[in-house]
């Protein structure tokens, strides 16, 4: 990921995907210019807060008319390091992982699941989507053969912490974490929470709140 990327606010890095989304929209629309004005109606954003987090990428656009569609989307895809692939190894083949494996979509924001993990032997020796499930005491060998960066955990949270462990001592530098667990790891080590249920919980408790 671009260097500069380490000085922008945790916030704005979670709406720029939302900005390069709705720029290729309106270039499938044959839009050859889009605002600051324009994004902010689709995603429901104020335009100033647009334009504030558009400065980070430095891109500069035109007064009245906006940016470039072309240029800000590969001004921001490659910003966001979705034109370099980074190759990732999955932890626990549920459902949840199995369905990353699946997810052919993550090509296309540069991540490449190359190898999955996991200790029941029906899923052992088999491929999801052309990728391969080996025993989770393979990890090592593998990481040998086709050193990766990216751990993605979706294990039950009984054995989070372990496999975590497992990895960071593995050589594996960022954690893509589906667990509700808090997973605890060395300071130099990455780690992006996204939990499912964590997210149902806010869900249902605004519903709840609002149904009152």
């Amino acid at each position: 990921m671009n260097k500069q990327s380490d000085k922008v606010p945790e916030p704005t890095l979670r709406r720029l995907p939302w900005y390069l989304s709705n720029a290729k929209l309106m270039r499938d629309k044959g839009e050859t210019y889009v605002s600051s004005t324009q994004i902010s109606k689709q995603i429901n954003i104020d335009a100033a807060q647009v334009a504030k987090d558009l400065s980070y990428v430095k891109i500069a656009g035109r007064t009245r008319v906006g940016y470039e569609v072309n240029a800000l989307i590969s001004v921001l895809e490659d910003f966001l390091g979705f034109t370099d692939m980074h190759k990732a190894m999955l932890f626990g083949v549920g459902s949840l992982g199995g369905a990353l494996l699946r997810d052919s979509g993550l090509h296309h924001f540069g991540l490449e699941i190359v190898a999955a993990f996991d200790v029941n032997p029906d899923l052992v020796g088999t491929e999801i989507n052309g990728i391969p499930i080996f025993h989770s005491d393979e990890f090592e060998e593998r990481m040998k053969e086709m050193p990766v960066n990216i751990g993605i955990l979706t294990v039950p949270i009984n054995i989070a912490q372990d496999i975590t462990d497992k990895m960071v001592a593995g050589g594996i530098r960022a954690v893509w974490n589906f667990t509700p667990f808090r997973i605890r790891v060395p300071e130099e080590i990455v780690v992006q929470n996204t939990s499912l249920y964590a997210h149902l919980a806010v869900m249902f408790n605004r519903l709840n709140f609002n149904q009152e």
